[in-house]
């Protein structure tokens, strides 16, 4: 295990547990470590915003951005639970695989599904990622990112099968769409054997915290199909959406 990291995360679990902001000469102290090495954790730390120096004390403590950290992962875990009973009842419906996944800068990671009973279906796994722009489950979340987000990452797309979205016209015309419509069409832009349909989950704020999705082989997911697909999706999304607290179903997009 890397010393290094070990001490620094040592320093910023003193901090976010102590009730009051320490100095270096205390933290070298309560560790048990010297202080030139602590100095130089504590630059670093404060440099990637884990821990804050008073100025005029010279003492930190531990910074916001731990407690955004916890939240993103406590967001995850009630995520689960709460699309729990709304996946059971989708896959029921459809009988398709159903994927619940977040957004990672420009993957998606699926925390949980729930696999197909046909013998031919979708083949995932939980932790697995995909790039968001090919997945039904990205697209629904990367549509309703700003604007300026949306024109910056269309500008470097990369293609994975013949049918990925390249053409940042064409990818932002297909937000656009995505927007309107409330759901996400992958017409085997990851896979070529695979398709999707996905809407987003919104969370009591109104941001998009993840979405849920069907996926399996293209012959099932035919236009007629994913037209009876998508609303069964856009609905299942939204109850787990009210169970998170949002009011609308869909975000406002700015």
């Amino acid at each position: 295990m890397n010393n290094t990291l070990v001490k620094g995360l040592a320093i910023v679990e003193l901090l976010a547990h102590s009730e009051r902001a320490l100095g270096l000469t205390e933290i070298a102290a309560e560790l048990a470590l010297a202080k030139s090495n602590v100095h130089r954790l504590l630059q670093a730390l404060t440099e990637a915003r884990y821990i804050v120096r008073d100025e005029r004390s010279g003492r930190y403590v531990a910074s916001i951005k731990l407690w955004e950290l916890g939240s993103a992962v406590l967001s995850k875990l009630d995520l689960r639970v709460h699309a729990e009973q709304v996946m059971d009842e989708l896959l029921l419906g459809t009988r398709e695989t159903v994927h619940l996944s977040v957004l990672d800068g420009d993957e998606v990671v699926y925390v949980h599904k729930l696999d197909s009973p046909n013998p031919v279906r979708a083949y995932t796994q939980i932790g697995g990622r995909a790039k968001a722009h090919c997945v039904a489950t990205g697209k629904a979340m990367l549509a309703f990112h700003s604007p300026a987000m949306l024109e910056r990452l269309s500008q470097n797309l990369q293609a994975h099968t013949p049918r990925s979205i390249v053409d940042p016209a064409r990818f932002l015309q297909e937000m656009a769409r995505i927007r309107v419509q409330g759901f996400a069409h992958n017409r085997g832009e990851w896979n070529e054997s695979v398709c999707g349909v996905a809407s987003p989950v919104v969370d009591a704020s109104g941001h998009v915290v993840a979405a849920l999705g069907l996926s399996g082989p293209k012959d099932r997911f035919k236009p007629a199909q994913v037209k009876a697909f998508a609303p069964l999706v856009v609905e299942a999304a939204a109850r787990i959406s009210r169970r998170l607290g949002a009011r609308e179903a869909l975000p406002v997009w700015r």
